[in-house]
Parts: structure tokens; C-alpha cells; sequence
């Protein structure tokens, strides 16, 4: 039974229009990815038939075992100038799967055609699975997820990650194309775009947001100068760039700026936290002290920045157990193998921790004044 837009069970006919267009959204863009071979330049193979030939045990110099197999496979090309011929496909796979996988039937690949072989069909081999199918649908579940958990605030919140993704990818192509400009500069300029579009967008246009703004840019500045100084200071004791080897660029910069962006997200929520506590502390009860506000605040403070802190170290961290394990499990001392592969991630973690404790306070005297001037005008 439908009541002046509302269908039986309280839905109201928007949302049941919404919910149709993210489904409509999803199967288009499902199959978009499932037939869009002729947009990729490198070759695209869907694997339509495996065969295990044969398989072998290895034991290394550490005496650590692991099975390999050798596939032979037969691929139909999706793209290219050979596109509809068959390719002749080998992989080699192992049990631990550490840098290789096992193909299946449906698969699509990109391949390296090497040559054409005494038949019709080319010959090549599997230079990586082709993943994008995966990556929406994980996309995808994440945006129902918030969606549906933070309704309009969800979509304002996948509105702003969409804008910060192009502004920090528009920035990042700015940066490569240009050796005058600092990545640093870049980075400061997007941290504050980024902030005040996520803000703005999410709670919108109050005084809670500006304090909240304020609190975050501040924080993270701090946060940089201070880590900044101290590496100065310590010309960078202890600290192992090698995974940044590869860079044609000078590492520390780029480090600085990954360290730069990557607190942000930890100090925006502080400040978020602060003001939203300290005006719905406010808007409860408008006669309250001062006083009792800095208190309630400093309390609130303390409660978020252990867990924030934690957040952020195994964040850092959890990205590097699998080169821990590896260097582990291949007899390499404890402290060599932590020295080597977490002095970067503990000081981005300890980066990030000293802008969380600094936010706190700042978060909380901004949001105060703020308060203030609010009082005054009433």
C-alpha cells in the first residue's frame, strides 16, 4: 500500500529509485570490465583451457620445501591485430603461491606473444592477471557498505574520496612532469584542499567544520615541521630508504610527502571528533563553563588518542609482514630484518602519532573559541 510516496513497508520511493540505480550501475559497470579488451593496448588473453603437466618438490638452502607445477595452457586472444587466434600459454606456479599463481578456465591474462609456432597457433607467456574485475567489485561492495551505514553522508563521503583521488592523481602528474616544482609544496596544497572538501562536504558548512578544518591543517603541519626537525637534527640515523632505491627523484622528499599525506587522515578524524564533541557538548547544554568544556574535552581527547595511535601503527606496519616473514623465514636476524623493513613505517607511525597528540589540544582550544564567539552572538 503506497501513502503520497511511501510503498508498504515505509521505504520511500527515492531510496527504492536509488537502490534500482546502483544495482543498474553495478551490472553496467560488471560488464563493462568483462568486455573492455579493446581499450588496452598490451595483448589480452582469456585462458580457455589448462592442463597440468607435471610437478616437482624444491628444498632451498635453508631447507624450506615447496611444490612446483607446470601448466600448459591455450588462450584466446580479445584484442590486438591477432585478436580471435588461439595462443600456446606455460606457467610455472608454486604451492606457497609467494610470486606466482595457479591459472584457471575463464581467466584473462595479458601476454607477452613471443612468436608463431609450427601450427596456426602463437606461442607467449602470462606476464600478469588482468584484475580489474576484482577491484570493482570490491569497489563496489564498499560503496554499498557505506551507503548503506552512512546513507546521505556516505555518498558526500564518496563524493569527496572521488574529488581527493583526482586532485591527488592530478598533483601527482604535475609533480612527475616537473622537475621545478616540490612535491612538498604539492602535497601542502592538496592536504588543504583535501580537508576542506571532506569536511565541507561530509558535515557541511558550520562553525563545527571550520574548527575542525583549522584544527587539521594545523596538525598536520605541525606534525610534518616537527618530524622534519628531528630528522635534521639526527641527519636521518636509523632510518633505511632502500625500498625507494628505485626513484629517480631525492627520497627524502618523497618520503616526507608520503609521511605528509598519509597523517592526514588520522588528524582529520581527531579534529572531527574534537569539535563535534565539544558543540554537541555546547548544544546540549548551552549554560555550560568553560571550564567544564576544556575538561570534558581533554577527557575525550585522551579516550581516542591511544586507539587512533594504534590505528595508525598497525596500519603502517601490517603492510610489511609479508617482507618480515620472507626475510624471517630465511634465517635473517630479528633486529636486521625489523631495522631493515619498519624504520620507515614506525617513523610514518610515530609521524602521525605526534600529529594525533598535537590535534587534541588545538582541536580543543579552536573549537572553544569558536564556541565563545557563538555565545556572544546570542
Amino acid at each position: 500500500m503506497n501513502v503520497r510516496g511511501m510503498n508498504f513497508d515505509g521505504i520511500t520511493n527515492k531510496v527504492v529509485f536509488l537502490y534500482l540505480f546502483i544495482v543498474v550501475c553495478f551490472a553496467a559497470s560488471m560488464f563493462f570490465v568483462q568486455h573492455n579488451h579493446s581499450l588496452y593496448e598490451r595483448p589480452i588473453a582469456e585462458i580457455t583451457e589448462t592442463k597440468l603437466i607435471d610437478s616437482s618438490e624444491t628444498i632451498d638452502m635453508k631447507d624450506n620445501k615447496d611444490h612446483l607445477y607446470n601448466q600448459s595452457i591455450v588462450g584466446e586472444l580479445k584484442n590486438g591485430k591477432e585478436k580471435g587466434q588461439e595462443i600456446l600459454l606455460e606457467n610455472t606456479f608454486s604451492a606457497s603461491g609467494t610470486v606466482d599463481q595457479e591459472y584457471r578456465v575463464g581467466d584473462d591474462v595479458f601476454v607477452l606473444i613471443e612468436k608463431k609456432g609450427s601450427s596456426s597457433h602463437l606461442s607467449g607467456s602470462i606476464v600478469e592477471l588482468k584484475r580489474d574485475t576484482y577491484i570493482l567489485f570490491v569497489v563496489w561492495v564498499f560503496i554499498v557498505v557505506l551507503l548503506l551505514v552512512g546513507k546521505k553522508q556516505g555518498l558526500f563521503s564518496i563524493i569527496s574520496l572521488a574529488v581527493n583521488a583526482l586532485i591527488l592523481s592530478y598533483g601527482l602528474d604535475i609533480y612527475v612532469h616537473s622537475e621545478k616544482i616540490s612535491l612538498l609544496f604539492i602535497s601542502g596544497i592538496s592536504i588543504i584542499l583535501f580537508t576542506v572538501i571532506s569536511l565541507l562536504l561530509i558535515n557541511g558548512s558550520n562553525e563545527k567544520t571550520y574548527a575542525a578544518i583549522i584544527a587539521t591543517i594545523l596538525g598536520t603541519f605541525a606534525s610534518l615541521l616537527i618530524t622534519y626537525t628531528v630528522m635534521w637534527l639526527s641527519s636521518d640515523n636509523g632510518l633505511h630508504y632502500e625500498e625507494m632505491q628505485f626513484l629517480t627523484r631525492h627520497y627524502k622528499t618523497v618520503f616526507l610527502a608520503g609521511l605528509f599525506i598519509g597523517s592526514l587522515g588520522a588528524v582529520m578524524d581527531v579534529a572531527i571528533t574534537m569539535s563535534s564533541s565539544i558543540f554537541g557538548l555546547y548544544e546540549e547544554k548551552p549554560d555550560i563553563s568553560i571550564k567544564a568544556l576544556k575538561a570534558s574535552g581533554m577527557e575525550i581527547g585522551k579516550d581516542i588518542m591511544g586507539t587512533m595511535t594504534n590505528i595508525l601503527f598497525f596500519a603502517y606496519v601490517s603492510g610489511s609482514i609479508p617482507i618480515l616473514v620472507l626475510y624471517l623465514k630465511n634465517g635473517t636476524p630479528l633486529f636486521y630484518t625489523l631495522s631493515m623493513n619498519l624504520s620507515l613505517e614506525l617513523a610514518r607511525a610515530l609521524a602521525g602519532g605526534i600529529g594525533i597528540v598535537l590535534t587534541i589540544p588545538i582541536g580543543l582550544y579552536i573549537s572553544i573559541l569558536l564556541v565563545q564567539r557563538k555565545k556572544a552572538r546570542a
